[in-house]
């Protein structure tokens, strides 16, 4: 049987993380629970102080096909690189010059949403299509593929 995932992120700052793969991925806050128009009248009527209030924050597939994105506040920061990652696929159907040009693309609108390029790895034929490595602002690696 299949199961649904969820991705965790441990992170400084969940509220800004979850904004910055929300552009990037195309996904949408989760909304607040109930009736509440926000998640601050959420957080308030549920007795959350203020200073907990970015503790965590989620993210999901506005078509309801990809994995749920939680963001967790965690006092440490991170220490090396992930051993799993995401890759966000930038290019789809494209080849060649032209895929490696849309993932530059991609790669200049994060990098001014605050992401960090990494390296460049070129396409080698027939099974190596071209990426970009990269790390989101708290320093996540992923790659645009």
């Amino acid at each position: 049987m299949a199961r649904d995932i969820q991705i965790t992120f441990d992170c400084a700052d969940p509220a800004a993380l979850a904004d910055f793969w929300a552009d990037a991925l195309g996904y949408r806050l989760q909304s607040p629970p109930g009736n509440f128009p926000t998640w601050d009248a959420a957080l308030e009527a549920m007795g959350v102080p203020p200073e907990r209030r970015n503790d965590a924050s989620a993210l999901s597939d506005p078509d309801g096909n990809g994995p749920r994105l939680f963001f967790q506040r965690v006092p440490e920061g991170k220490r090396a690189k992930n051993r799993v990652h995401l890759d966000v696929r930038a290019a789809p159907g494209l080849t060649g010059d032209e895929r490696m040009a849309a993932l530059e693309a991609e790669a200049e609108r994060l990098v001014a949403r605050g992401a960090t390029r990494v390296e460049r790895h070129e396409p080698d034929p027939p099974l190596g299509t071209g990426h970009l490595v990269m790390t989101d602002p708290e320093g996540n690696e992923f790659c645009l593929d």
